[in-house]
């Protein structure tokens, strides 16, 4: 991950180029360093300004692609692909992003599709996998068929059909692998873009940590449990139940808080994550949580 001082040192070489050449193209660097930044609203105006001069400019829709994600406009982050693709083909880069975009729409299949693709070519293979780890796991989402021709006479094919409609055996379901506390909290920290993961007991004190400014924890963990309780408080007032998960965007970072049994687990993430992968990661862990960890 870049930090932010390089960022604000491309920041200025991009602004000084474009101020001497309003025309350059350098508008989607400096619209992609914006975004790294995290300052999304900032990076959408260059990168609209920058489009209207070089509407066919692949590279500047891309930008634009992430920059409508991580806004969680899904529609209009899936339009911008489709523009890339129209002038440049397709290429890993776009079908990724696309699985990234349906996978936060809620088309899980038509992701696994792209993502099962995407195995063969042998780039960002881990997140490849990760992704489609997690889509499988969704409703309506089974393993690709795997199409294939075979010329057999009328009877034969009659008689394959009866077999496969009457199965010897089913096969038995496998039980999911459990985790322990310990492998869900190494397997968040791992997450690209995830900066700190912290398990916070009732009293507000952390029990556990995967943090690389342990100075900070404490502040971390006395800050989770009075928000909790504050909102927790508002939601039985309000008769809405128990809250699922508390999302807090400041200006450098974002952090998660979810209930764990009695405790909290607190997750800070840099301004680059992508939300939605991060919830279906973290859903994707917890229900792999042996129980006896909660």
């Amino acid at each position: 991950m870049p930090r932010v001082a390089e960022l604000e040192d491309r920041i200025a070489k991009c602004n000084k180029i474009l101020s001497e050449n309003p025309n350059s193209q350098i508008f989607a660097a400096l619209s992609e360093a914006y975004r790294k930044k995290g300052d999304v609203d900032k990076a959408f105006r260059v990168c609209q300004t920058g489009l209207k001069i070089h509407p066919e400019y692949g590279s500047a829709h891309m930008v634009m692609a992430k920059i409508n994600l991580d806004k969680g406009l899904l529609d209009w982050a899936e339009m911008e692909v489709l523009k890339v693709i129209e002038l440049e083909g397709h290429s890993h880069a776009t079908d990724l992003l696309m699985a990234e975009i349906l996978i936060g729409k809620g088309e899980y299949a038509q992701a696994a599709r792209i993502l099962d693709k995407l195995q063969n070519t042998g780039a960002n293979i881990q997140q490849v996998e990760e992704l489609l780890t997690m889509v499988r796991r969704q409703p309506l989402v089974s393993q690709p068929a795997i199409e294939k021709t075979v010329s057999v006479p009328p009877v034969q094919i009659e008689r394959e059909e009866v077999n496969l409609a009457k199965p010897d055996k089913k096969p038995e379901p496998q039980a999911p692998q459990k985790i322990s506390l310990k492998e869900l909290m190494d397997a968040i920290s791992d997450m690209p873009g995830v900066d700190g993961v912290l398990l916070i007991n009732k009293e507000g004190l952390v029990a556990d940590s995967r943090w690389d400014e342990s100075e900070q924890t404490d502040i971390y963990g006395a800050l989770a449990k009075d928000v909790e309780a504050t909102i927790q408080s508002q939601m039985d007032v309000s008769h809405f139940g128990k809250y699922e998960n508390i999302l807090v965007e400041a200006e450098s970072c974002i952090i998660n808080i979810l209930p764990l049994g009695n405790n909290l687990l607190l997750v800070k993430a840099n301004m680059q994550i992508n939300l939605g992968t991060l919830r279906l990661k973290l859903t994707y862990l917890l229900e792999k949580l042996s129980e006896d960890f909660i």
